[in-house]
Parts: structure tokens; C-alpha cells; sequence
């Protein structure tokens, strides 16, 4: 074609000798890999009988070799369980994210692991190693696994542990440790043992949670769990010939009794002389002592007694017909119907199960308080339990609107979505009466009792929960086109857990009777923070946008640190945070370490991720509907049936089920 410039010979001759170096380089890669792992077999098999399928005329990224796996022409998981294996430890391969020996009759020392710097999951328990506590190990900073167990590995437990920050599994039991416990600062581990070594003193207070089968078999080790460390002791030797604790000093006392001072009386003599005349003087103090005390303590619950009585007599004679109230609070949770105008309990299935005054003898627990009101779990008097909301601050118009939002929300009946039953309407009190939901809230599972001990939220739950949210906003935008309803207040704390692990949306519809003016609450989007009456359902979905990213991350939408690599620092929001962190390739730093036991989740989460980022968009106009978010999530669920949600409860079980491979920018 005229005009059209000729393409530069030198230019692609460039280009296809980059692409020839790439090609070789990675082929000296790999081979670096395979010479590794064959000097390796030379040693733990030398028969040639277990690794039979690694030979020197095949690929070990082929699939063929056993306990192999690849990412990316580089091996990056060596498990070799249980298979009898002899010699040392395996020649470092530099691209490992997870490595088992388990189960082996592996010996020596460990060598210098700095170089690995991939490694997640180091498992060699159960083998013969030896030395000190592999120093190398603290330089692993991805680690979130290490099991060192049942070997023999002598000297201190060394405190640069603590530089290992996203360690879940400590594991150092059966070992010949000594010394004391450092003062780990790991305030994401999960499972730890240092039980059968043969370490002293008293155990850290950070690790005071743990069980004491985690300590178990340290003779001299003291402090909770276990036994609480004895005082300051004379007595060098314990009866039977054990030592004193290393905790306490050692005071020695010569023999000789040209030793002791002039003029000072050995403790045999003192104690003759002075037993008996110190004995009945102690005595009779004591007994006068405990007279006295006895005496006032008497005094004290009389009038305390008496005082309680006289209060109840009183309270008696001044009640009124709400007197019977089983109600656990110093005051009624719910209205006195003698000091408001009376109203009535509306019930929108047209059964009537209770009364107002029902309510003021059930006995009621505080649920939870938030923007619109305080919630409690009543127990009626024929046994039934409903949850109660106590509307405030309410911008009401008039009585008429207000039942109006209440038979419009009444209606809405979705397995997803808490049901409103009834609601009650006076001048000065409102009230809502819902199904009451067992399992309590979204947010307590992900933010409750964070540390040892914890159940943590799994993989499968999690994403059940998601779509389950999902469905039930998406019933809330397509039930009425002509209202185009919304939830408008839609947060973890508003998820709540059935007695099936299904999520029921609830409070929804309630943000039209809400003050334009509100404080941040970190799942608000930009439009509203703006202006509070310019809530529409693509808020909604910015909200839903922020509680995916909080259930993928663990982490509250207003409690970011934004210190980790790549994202500065100071408090973000949290759909900032992610997005700083996912800019900077560091997409495995955002996902909850407690995500990181299963196995196979990488490209769910990854999606997951992306649907989360994709809602919480600054511009409303590139948000997805609802409707799409859930056809999303759905198609995320198709697997999840598959072996992809397999629970890993232990680090006994193969790690090959805990691998971390959420590292999607690699």
C-alpha cells in the first residue's frame, strides 16, 4: 500500500531475541528446579522405588511427578508425605509457596530458607531434624503456617518469630526446646503449641488464651493455663529433689555453723523458745479477729436485706397494672400505654397473636442498638419469641404516611429478608415486631471474638451469605417499579444469620423516616454522604459493594489501617483501601487470614473481589443493578458442591488443602 512504511528488520530482530532469552531463561529455570529435586531424590530414595516418577528424561511441571505442582513453569508445592523418606533437607527451591515432609525419617539440620522467599506453609513435623530453631525461618515474612513438631530441635525459642506477622499456626511441640517462652506479638496466630520440651518460666500473657494442652509437658512452665507461679522461695531444692522454679532465686546456706553470726539463735532454738508464747497470742488474735469480722459482715447483709425488703414493699403499693412486667431492664423497653396516646398492634397476616400489654409482661433482651432505634428479643407468655424494634428520632409527617411505609414493607415476603409481622403507632412511641432471627448478626461473626479459640467464618459461608443478601436487596429494587423501594441503611449489622446459615436481610425501608443528616457509618455512598435525601438503589448497591469487601477482608469499613504495603498510611475507607492495595499488585494482602485454611478459593475470591470493587464505584452511574450482582455471584457458586470448600481443622490434615494461592498478581 502506498505511503505505508516498511517494518524495521532490526526492530523485530530485537523482539524475537527477547522473546528467545525469556524462553531460555525460563527453561534454566526450570531446569535449575528439576537438578534440584533429582540430587534430592538421590538421597531420600535412593532405590529409586517412591519417586519413581521423577527421572531425568521427563518435566517435573509435567504433571507426572509425584507431589509436584507448578505455577508458571517453576515448582511451587513439594508435598512428600508419609513416604518413608531418608537423608536431608531438600535443596531450597526459590519459588515455593508450600512444602510438606510429614511423616519422613528426614534428619539433620535445616539449611539457610531466606532465599524462599514465596513460602506460605512449612510442614516437616515428624521427622528427625535437628539444631537450633532454624534462625533463616524468621526471614520468611509470607509464612503463615509452621508446624516443626515431633523432631529434635534443641536450644531457645528465638524472638524473631515475631517478625513473622501473618503466622496462623505456630506448631513446636515434642521438641527439646529450653529456656523461656519470648514474648510473641502475633496477634493473628490461631493454633499454638509448645507442649513436650523442655522450657521454663512463666508463659507470656499474649499467649495465655491458648489451651493448656498447649503447654503441656514443660515442667517449670507457670502462669495461666497452667498453674500460677509460686512466690519467692528460700528452699533451693524442691521435695523429692526437683529444682526451684527458674523463676524463683535460689538462696544458698552454708552448712557450717561457724557461719552464722554471733549472738544469733539457730532456727531450732528461736523456735523452742518462742513457740508457745507466739502460738497462744496468735491464736487468741485470730480468734477475735474472725469474731469481729463475722460480726460486721452479719451487720452489713441485715441492712442490706432489710433495705431490699423495705424497697419491694414499697414499689408494691405504688404499682400499677404494669407492676407484673417480667421486663429485665430497670425500666420498660417498650411504651406505658397510661402516659401516650393510645394506639393499636397492627398485624398484617390479619392474626392477631397479641396485645400491646402482651408485650409489657414479656420478658425482653436488649438486641442491639443502632441509628433507628433499639432492638430486643421478647419472650411472650405462651412461649413465642418475636423481635421487638423501638423506633426514635423518627421524621414522621403524620400517621397516615407512616402506616402507609409500614403495609408497603409488610408485604415484602422473601426467604432473604427478615418478615415485619406487625407495628404498633402512638404519638410517642413506635414500635416494629419482626420475625426474631436465632444466629445473630453478620457483623458479629466476622468481628466477634477475634483470636484464640474463635470459630472462624468459612469460605462456603461466607459466599452463601453474599448471595443471599444479594437476592434479598434485589426482591426490595423489584418489588414496587412505581415506589422503587429501597433498604437504605444496608450494613453487616443489618445481616442477620437464620438458623440455616441463610442471610435475612433486615430494617429495610425504614430510611425515608431517617434525618437527612447522619454520621458516617463507612457503607454510605458518595452521593449520600453528600446529601442524605439523595438515596436511590444504586446506594444500595455501593453499600452491598462495601459489605462484600468487608466480608472478603474481615475488616470494618471505618477501621482500616492503611499501613500495609503498597497503601501508605493513616485510615481509609475501606473500598479505598482495597482499591490502593489491588493498584500496587498486592491482591493477596486483602483477603481475611482466616480464609487462608481452605484450598481451591483463589479464583472465587478474586471474583468475589471484583463484583465488590465493581458496586463500590465513586460514580452511581457505573454501578450494576442488583439483579446483575446476582447473576454474578451465582455463577461464583456454581462450584459449590466441589471439593473447592473442603474444611481444613488442623495442620495435622494435608497441607496440600490449606496451600495459600491467593496471590492474584502473580
Amino acid at each position: 500500500m502506498a505511503g505505508t512504511k516498511p517494518p524495521n528488520p532490526n526492530s523485530a530482530t530485537a523482539v524475537v531475541l527477547v522473546i528467545i532469552f525469556l524462553c531460555a531463561a525460563a527453561a534454566a529455570a526450570n531446569n535449575s528446579d528439576k537438578r534440584a529435586l533429582l540430587v534430592f531424590k538421590s538421597a531420600a530414595d535412593p532405590n529409586g522405588t517412591v519417586l519413581a516418577s521423577w527421572n531425568s528424561s521427563s518435566d517435573p511441571c509435567s504433571g507426572s511427578w509425584v507431589g509436584v505442582s507448578c505455577t508458571r513453569n517453576r515448582v511451587t508445592r513439594l508435598v512428600l508425605e508419609k513416604l518413608h523418606l531418608h537423608g536431608g533437607f531438600p535443596p531450597p527451591l526459590t519459588h515455593l509457596r508450600l512444602l510438606s515432609l510429614k511423616e519422613n525419617g528426614l534428619a539433620g539440620e535445616i539449611p539457610d530458607l531466606s532465599n524462599l522467599t514465596s513460602l506460605r506453609l512449612l510442614f516437616i513435623s515428624h521427622n528427625r531434624f535437628s539444631g537450633d530453631f532454624p534462625a533463616s525461618i524468621a526471614a520468611l515474612s509470607k509464612l503463615y503456617r509452621l508446624d516443626i513438631s515431633h523432631n529434635n530441635f534443641t536450644g531457645n525459642i528465638p524472638p524473631a518469630i515475631n517478625r513473622l506477622t501473618r503466622l496462623l499456626t505456630l506448631r513446636l511441640e515434642e521438641n527439646m526446646f529450653t529456656g523461656t517462652i519470648p514474648d510473641l506479638n502475633l496477634t493473628s496466630l490461631q493454633d499454638f503449641n509448645v507442649s513436650g520440651n523442655a522450657l521454663t518460666g512463666e508463659i507470656p500473657g499474649a499467649l495465655s488464651g491458648f489451651n493448656t494442652s498447649s503447654f503441656r509437658g514443660n515442667r517449670f512452665l507457670c502462669g495461666p493455663p497452667l498453674e500460677k507461679c509460686k512466690p519467692v522461695s528460700s528452699d533451693p531444692v524442691r521435695s523429692g529433689g526437683a529444682p526451684a522454679s527458674p523463676l524463683i532465686p535460689k538462696t544458698t546456706v552454708t552448712s557450717s555453723p561457724s557461719s552464722i553470726p554471733a549472738g544469733t539463735k539457730t532456727p531450732e532454738k528461736s523456735g523452742a523458745a518462742h513457740r508457745g508464747k507466739i502460738g497462744s497470742m496468735a491464736i487468741v488474735g485470730i480468734i477475735i479477729g474472725d469474731v469481729l469480722v463475722l460480726g460486721i459482715v452479719s451487720l452489713l447483709l441485715y441492712c442490706y436485706i432489710w433495705r431490699s425488703y423495705s424497697n419491694k414493699v414499697m414499689s408494691g403499693k405504688s404499682s400499677s397494672s404494669s407492676a407484673a412486667e417480667k421486663i429485665v431492664y430497670s425500666s420498660s423497653p417498650y411504651p406505658n400505654p397510661t402516659q401516650y396516646e393510645k394506639g393499636k398492634m397492627v398485624f398484617f397476616d390479619g392474626d392477631k397473636r397479641f396485645e400491646l400489654e402482651d408485650l409489657l409482661r414479656a420478658s425482653a433482651e436488649m438486641l442491639g442498638r443502632g441509628g433507628m432505634g433499639t432492638s430486643y428479643k421478647a419472650i411472650l407468655d405462651d412461649g413465642s419469641v418475636v423481635a421487638v424494634k423501638r423506633l426514635k428520632d423518627l421524621t414522621v409527617t403524620g400517621k397516615k404516611d407512616f402506616e402507609q411505609q409500614m403495609e408497603v414493607l409488610g408485604r415484602l415476603k422473601h426467604p432473604n429478608l427478615v418478615t415485619l409481622t406487625a407495628y404498633y403507632f402512638a404519638r410517642d412511641e413506635k414500635l416494629l415486631v419482626y420475625d426474631y432471627i436465632p444466629n445473630g448478626t453478620l457483623f458479629w461473626l466476622l468481628h466477634g471474638n477475634r483470636g484464640p479459640g474463635r470459630t472462624p467464618l468459612d469460605w462456603t459461608t461466607r459466599l452463601k451469605i453474599a448471595a443471599g443478601a444479594a437476592r434479598g436487596i434485589a426482591f426490595i429494587h423489584n418489588s414496587c417499579k412505581s415506589l422503587r423501594l429501597i433498604h437504605g441503611n444496608l450494613k453487616s449489622t443489618n445481616i442477620l444469620i437464620d438458623g440455616a446459615g441463610n442471610a435475612r436481610v433486615s430494617d429495610f425501608g425504614l430510611s425515608v423516616f431517617q434525618s437527612p443528616v447522619q454520621k458516617s457509618n463507612g457503607y454510605r455512598a458518595p452521593e449520600a454522604e453528600l446529601d442524605g435525601r439523595k438515596l436511590t438503589q444504586k446506594s444500595d448497591v455501593y453499600s452491598f459493594g462495601v459489605l462484600l469487601l468487608e466480608l472478603l477482608t474481615g475488616k470494618c469499613p471505618l477501621m482500616v489501617d492503611m499501613t500495609s504495603p503498597g497503601s501508605g498510611s493513616g485510615v481509609a475507607d475501606l473500598p479505598r483501601w482495597v482499591q490502593s492495595v489491588v493498584r500496587e499488585e498486592w491482591t493477596a494482602e486483602v483477603f481475611d487470614l482466616e480464609l487462608m485454611r481452605y484450598k481451591d478459593i483463589e479464583e472465587e475470591m478474586v471474583g468475589l473481589l471484583q463484583i465488590g470493587m465493581a458496586c463500590a464505584q465513586t460514580s452511581q452511574h457505573e454501578r450494576p443493578s442488583m439483579n446483575y450482582v446476582v447473576r454474578m455471584i451465582e455463577e461464583l457458586r456454581g462450584a459449590e458442591a466441589s471439593p473447592a470448600y473442603e474444611r481444613v481443622d488442623s495442620v495435622s490434615a494435608s497441607p496440600g488443602a490449606s496451600e495459600d494461592k491467593s496471590k492474584a498478581s502473580e
